[in-house]
């Protein structure tokens, strides 16, 4: 069975300055990665789940934060990896500074047999679009693209 992810693209209009909500994974393998590195919050969900519904858990349980709104549907991409993503755009806003995410263990350092507790979620950040397309996963930044071109 493909993996499967549903997320949700905050976007917010700054001024005359339209901007996307970002988040970098937490843990050892990502700790000193930037560009190309962030993401949508987003998480896997099974197939008798409702993707929007697992979208909004999934915001929720990597920022602390609950999203309302219009939602929008935006393409499916595929990762390098193969995971299917799909995602909504909706408007909104959050401080990066106050995101509480939750947490996942791993054997670290590897072979050592001791788990270590990291945050799935360790940072966040509003950009610009062009600064996001850099930041975000390179099949991800079609959602970008996507919701710029409808908001021209």
């Amino acid at each position: 069975m493909r993996k499967q992810s549903a997320g949700i693209l905050l976007y917010r209009k700054n001024g005359g300055t339209f901007q996307v909500f970002l988040v970098h994974p937490g843990g050892p393998f990502f700790m000193n990665k930037d560009d190309g590195s962030w993401s949508i919050p987003k998480g896997e969900f099974l197939n008798d789940e409702d993707p929007l519904e697992a979208a909004k858990r999934e915001f929720e349980e990597e920022t602390g934060k609950v999203i309302t709104g219009k939602f929008i549907p935006l393409n499916p991409i595929t990762q390098k990896g193969g995971k299917t993503v799909l995602a909504w755009a909706v408007e909104g806003d959050i401080d990066p500074a106050i995101i509480k995410s939750n947490h996942f263990e791993i054997e670290w350092p590897p072979r050592s047999g001791k788990q270590k507790s990291f945050p799935e979620i360790d940072r966040a950040a509003w950009f610009d679009l062009d600064i996001a397309k850099i930041k975000i996963n390179t099949a991800q930044a079609d959602f970008i693209t996507e919701l710029a071109a409808d908001n021209e």
